[in-house]
């Protein structure tokens, strides 16, 4: 059984930075895509960003050029970078995983609340 656990989330200020981390544990993950995903009460769950096995990303509109996905395959672990945070990135952030086009693992998410 594969368990993903988000670390990093916490209380910053808008144009501060902060790095999550998801680490994996159960089975490797190095042949999965991984990706970054949020919510906010009442809203669907947003996707951020993904990376594949081969290190590909892609990225929302709402994150590119702030935001970076990385994976440490021999750790098991997946990073989102998070650079000049908005009140708007407010949310809970949870990491996936996943293969043949479905998210198959979540985390149980990290609060990650950003003041003005």
């Amino acid at each position: 059984q594969v368990q993903l656990v988000e670390f990093g989330g916490g209380l910053v200020q808008a144009g501060d930075s902060l790095r999550l981390s998801c680490e994996a544990s159960g089975r490797t993950l190095s042949r999965y895509a991984m990706g970054w995903f949020r919510q906010t009460p009442g809203k669907e769950r947003e996707f951020l960003t993904q990376i594949n096995a081969s290190g590909g990303t892609v990225y929302s509109s709402a994150v590119k050029g702030r935001f970076t996905i990385s994976r440490d395959n021999a750790m098991n672990k997946l990073y989102l970078q998070m650079n000049s945070l908005k009140p708007a990135d407010t949310a809970v952030y949870y990491c996936a995983a996943g293969v043949f086009g479905s998210w198959d693992y979540w985390g149980q998410g990290t609060q990650v609340t950003v003041s003005s």
